[in-house]
């Protein structure tokens, strides 16, 4: 049973970070689709209204961009909390909800992905010209308003791509538990077909 439940593991963590890894896998995904923050939103508003809607619509394809460069390196770092996993805590997931191995790895991932993200995001928000996007988003903003709004870029997107990540593999995760069609190997035939 653990060894189907750490297959279960590694099959949805592999197909959840491939999804989102590749050119689009966050932008054309409603479910993960990284938007500007809450506080940005009126500038949005304000900048559509003005005929700059083009800036706004680069930035949040940037920030995209820049989760979907990160999310290749999730994997092997749920590899990893999936090899150190106890008996225990595999025996509490297979009881558990139909997202308790999400819950698992982003207890015991969250703090690696976010290390292991927050360079890749960094490097490619530059490469992808998000920081250009979102300094010249603000920067037009800023001209019509008396508050001036800064946030940190690369910290926003970071948390957003953990955050879409963790919703992938939860999906993931309950299709195994729920369609049996989703079990593609014997093991998981066998460890899940019981329940």
């Amino acid at each position: 049973m653990v060894s189907g439940l750490k297959q279960a593991l590694e099959i949805g963590s592999q197909k959840s970070s491939n999804l989102l890894s590749k050119t689009d896998g966050f932008f054309a995904n409603a479910a993960v689709k990284i938007l500007l923050p809450e506080e940005a939103r009126k500038v949005e508003k304000t900048l559509r209204n003005l005929g700059m809607g083009k800036l706004a619509d680069d930035a949040i394809l940037s920030m995209n961009r820049a989760a979907e460069d990160a999310a290749k390196s999730a994997a092997p770092i749920f590899k990893q909390a999936i090899v150190n996993m106890s008996w225990q805590d595999a025996w509490g997931i297979l009881r558990g909800s139909d997202t308790a191995a999400t819950a698992y790895l982003r207890g015991s991932t969250s703090s690696a992905l976010t290390e292991a993200f927050r360079p890749v995001i960094a490097q490619s928000i530059d490469k992808v010209g998000a920081t250009k996007h979102w300094n010249t988003l603000f920067t037009n903003y800023n001209k019509f308003a008396s508050k001036k709004i800064n946030p940190d870029l690369t910290a926003y997107v970071t948390e957003q791509a953990l955050r879409g990540i963790f919703i992938q593999l939860a999906q993931e995760e309950k299709d195994i538990r729920k369609n049996p069609a989703a079990r593609t190997t014997e093991l998981l035939r066998k460890v899940f077909g019981s329940k």
